[in-house]
């Protein structure tokens, strides 16, 4: 196994705040969703049709993303992405009708979805100048984002209004990315791996087979489904079962925790037993984990069950990532955005089917999708992960 440069090193530890800053915007805006809602007066309706925005602005920045992103533009759509991320952020908590919301979501999600793909894209080309797994401590720097920042926003909310929250927040990601840029730009060319036949060019050869990338992308979603029900149903579960105010919104806190923990320790099980086997393993114990604490019908089951989720699926996304890499960026994009399809439809489809049996049947369907992704595994990792 070769040893990273310190170039690759530096690069590792930049794209290490890119994660951890992406997370941070993610948790703040959506912590504060009630606030926002109230600020602008907004009906249920109404709140649904900003989130469809920014899921619409994401996708098309995804798409986007993935026509941009040859390798020596990665710097740029990152310096770019997060700058117009943590902008829109701090303009978010100024709106105050809904037509000013709509136009900030959509230009929200269109930054997260173009910082997404040249952050995934430029990890991928690190991981593989590095010569080691650096995926899963990647996207653990998302989630440690995440977790930070929706602490903050939960112990700020009788203290500081949303807006003020949102432009402090948006300023200082500003800050740090003006700060880092002359080292994101410093990218270019220090964190590519060997192109075939001595061609340095920065271009990349698309070696992933369409039937492979689109399931990857369905193995994405699957395992995107299982986090949008964690985010939007977990607390929920735990309450329908008589648990207590904080027992409910440890629910998602443990599976947060699991995640985090799971991806911390990803890349070394990864680089010890490969991505297919981790990727088979952790599906098989996140089917188990959560189809036990829906079934045992208990709140102690339900905790450990979202717990146990969150670990087992803690490796699959960026393994998937680090696969689609081998097409290139437009690969990279395409699975995200399949992807985020199931993170964004699934928590409906749970609700719909809840609402034709119980709750704790729809959420068999995550756990169904997890074994599902254990018997697919090898066959979409096989010859395209380190």
């Amino acid at each position: 196994m070769s040893h990273p440069t310190l170039s690759v090193r530096r690069s590792r530890t930049l794209l290490t705040g890119y994660f951890l800053g992406l997370g941070v915007a993610m948790a703040i805006w959506g912590a504060r969703m009630p606030a926002v809602q109230h600020a602008a007066h907004l009906s249920t309706a109404q709140l649904s049709l900003v989130l469809l925005a920014a899921a619409l602005g994401m996708v098309a920045g995804l798409q986007a993303g993935g026509r941009l992103a040859r390798p020596d533009r990665l710097p740029v759509l990152l310096i770019g992405g997060a700058l117009g991320l943590a902008s829109t952020l701090a303009l978010l908590g100024q709106c105050h009708t809904l037509a000013s919301m709509l136009a900030a979501a959509l230009a929200f999600g269109a930054a997260h979805g173009i910082l997404d793909v040249a952050a995934n894209s430029a990890a991928v080309r690190c991981q593989n100048a590095s010569g080691r797994p650096i995926m899963a401590s990647l996207h653990a720097a998302y989630s440690i984002g995440a977790l930070g920042a929706a602490a903050l926003a939960a112990a700020t909310a009788r203290s500081t209004s949303h807006s003020t929250l949102f432009l402090a927040t948006g300023q200082a990601l500003i800050v740090a990315v003006l700060a880092a840029g002359p080292r994101t730009l410093a990218l270019r060319g220090t964190d590519q791996p060997q192109l075939p036949d001595g061609d340095s060019s920065g271009r990349e050869r698309a070696s992933l087979p369409a039937r492979k990338m689109w399931l990857l992308g369905a193995l994405a979603a699957a395992s995107l489904l299982g986090e949008g029900a964690a985010a939007d149903w977990a607390a929920v579960h735990v309450h329908t079962l008589n648990g207590t105010t904080a027992a409910a919104a440890g629910a998602f806190a443990l599976y947060s925790a699991g995640m985090a923990l799971g991806r911390l320790t990803g890349d070394r099980l990864t680089a010890a037993f490969g991505a297919p086997t981790v990727v088979r393993v952790g599906a098989v114990l996140a089917a188990a984990g959560l189809a036990v604490g829906v079934l045992a019908a208990s709140v102690p089951a339900a905790l450990a069950g979202w717990t146990v989720f969150g670990l087992g699926l803690s490796t699959t996304v960026p393994s998937l990532i680090t696969a689609a890499g081998t097409g290139g960026p437009k690969a990279v994009a395409m699975v995200s955005v399949t992807g985020y399809l199931g993170l964004l439809a699934g928590p409906a489809l749970i609700g719909a089917l809840a609402s034709a049996t119980t709750l704790s049947a729809a959420l068999l369907l995550p756990a169904l999708l997890a074994a599902a992704l254990a018997v697919l595994a090898r066959h979409a990792l096989e010859n395209t992960t380190p």
